[in-house]
């Protein structure tokens, strides 16, 4: 007898958007790029104050849950916030959310 749990594909998409985002220089990035009229050119770590393998992990974390696009066109980087991946993770939090307070109503 099988003791693994299924979760659903919103539970998964919605956890690995969190992992993504826990930690406060992920949050920092997310804001710095929504904050771009346009995708930013230039090195990141020249505006936030961490070392350059450190921000690239961090970035990597970002890019693979699918928050953020990057492209390496040497010498040249361009990273902006991925808007569609962006707006999946607000509905899904969003219905996570309002799910939570309506239970919290009736106890």
């Amino acid at each position: 007898m099988s003791t693994e749990k299924k979760y659903t594909q919103e539970q998964e998409q919605l956890a690995r958007f969190a992992k993504a985002m826990g930690h406060p220089v992920r949050i920092a990035i997310l804001q710095l790029l929504a904050s771009q009229s346009c995708c930013y050119h230039g090195d990141l770590s020249e505006v936030l104050p961490i070392a350059k393998s450190t921000l690239s992990q961090h970035l990597k974390e970002l890019k693979e849950a699918g928050l953020i696009q990057g492209e390496i066109n040497p010498p040249s980087i361009r990273y902006c916030v991925d808007r569609k991946n962006i707006e999946r993770l607000k509905t899904l939090f969003d219905q996570l959310f309002t799910e939570i307070g309506k239970q919290n109503e009736s106890c």
